[in-house]
């Protein structure tokens, strides 16, 4: 059987600039912005590893955001060590959560916040 592994999440967003800014500033992404031939700018991310794309949405060439629930891409999940610290440090950040820490099932502890363009992410502390 072929081995697939994770290559990038694919973003939309009207204004990638901004979006980027959230995610670096909300969960410590690096921006990269790659030169185009146009003159303009690629803008993705690297967040803990993952490679994240952001695309500008075009009017008339970009499917309207999906409010949830929805098919397709329900969220993504981050692990961190200490869920609290996180929520914290978000909610501090003026982080929207959608779920506050529950306990999902014994040693797993999850919450969920909303990014730019009614993104869902989901903390999940293992242990």
């Amino acid at each position: 059987m072929t081995k697939f592994t994770w290559e990038h999440i694919h973003l939309r967003s009207p204004d990638p600039e901004v979006t980027a800014a959230w995610y670096k500033d909300k969960l410590g992404a690096e921006v990269v912005k790659s030169p185009q031939a146009d003159g303009s700018f690629r803008i993705d991310l690297n967040l803990s590893g993952q490679k994240v794309f952001i695309a500008k949405a075009v009017p008339g060439k970009a499917a309207d955001a999906p409010s949830s629930p929805y098919l397709g891409l329900d969220r993504f999940g981050l692990t961190v060590p200490d869920i609290d610290e996180a929520v914290r440090d978000l909610k501090a950040k003026g982080v929207t959560f959608t779920m506050d820490i529950t306990q999902a099932r014994p040693g797993v502890r999850i919450a969920f916040l909303t990014a730019p363009e009614n993104v869902s992410i989901e903390l999940i502390q293992r242990g």
